[in-house]
């Protein structure tokens, strides 16, 4: 029990990559509280772990409006006597050339994806500074780091939740506060299972252990980093992508 009576909030939890965390979380004795903007989805996915709702809770969270992420992480610290972990995950796509690309779609995946976790992180931190400690992941992306044609909106964020992670982490060391990220190469959910058979291929040609990851790959990292065993990492960017990119 890695995480017994650790409170943990997962923004993006009603499915994919938030909910098989919430799974591993749950199962070393954590209590997942999954937000999304998919409320019925995050409460059929809470009571899937648990029926009691004792320590698997779905909330409606819009990860973009500041005062609902203030007030929602006020609501569950005192519900639950604090909130030990964050899980930034919650994150969308809206691809296209930039030549082409909507300003809306540009804005609405930064508001999403990069200003969700400054809400999300800043809303924490003055509950895990009190309780001087407390661990926040960040999801970021393998197109973070190395660029992805057709998502520069996308690649953006990412590369903006990496050096927000790093500066972060050194603002709350001292508080015995761990900030790290992770960066998920081709992972199979929801958004891959859209794409043909031939582009799977092509991907997993380029990857050097022959095969998409899988939630679960995610989910491990996750748990490792939120645990004790990773007291003394912080500002760093975990990836996973099967060797499609060495740093």
């Amino acid at each position: 029990m890695k995480l017994e009576n650790k409170v943990t909030l997962i923004t993006g939890g009603a499915q994919g990559i938030g909910l098989e965390i919430a799974k591993a979380f749950f199962a070393e004795g954590a209590t997942v509280i999954l937000a999304d903007v998919n409320a019925e989805g995050a409460d059929a996915s809470a009571k899937s772990l648990d029926g009691t709702g004792k320590r698997a809770k779905g909330i409606r969270l819009n990860v973009t409006s500041s005062d609902e992420v203030e007030n929602t992480v006020k609501e569950i610290a005192q519900a639950f006597g604090g909130i030990h972990i964050l899980i930034n995950n919650a994150g969308i796509t809206r691809d296209g050339l930039v030549m082409r690309m909507k300003e809306e779609d540009w804005n609405l995946v930064l508001q999403v994806n990069l200003t969700g976790v400054f809400h999300c992180t800043k809303a924490v931190l003055p509950i895990m500074t009190k309780a001087r400690g407390g661990k926040i992941i960040s999801i970021a992306s393998i197109v973070g780091a190395m660029g992805n044609a057709g998502q520069a909106n996308y690649a953006a964020t990412k590369a903006g939740v990496m050096g927000f992670t790093k500066s972060v982490a050194r603002e709350v060391a001292i508080r015995n506060i761990q900030v790290n990220a992770i960066a998920p190469g081709f992972i199979q959910t929801a958004m891959t299972e859209k794409l043909s058979e031939d582009v799977k291929k092509r991907l997993s040609d380029q990857i050097p252990m022959g095969r998409l990851g899988t939630p679960e790959d995610v989910a491990k990292a996750a748990l490792f980093l939120a645990s004790s065993d990773a007291d003394y990492i912080t500002g760093h960017v975990l990836h996973v992508n099967g060797g499609m990119l060495m740093n």
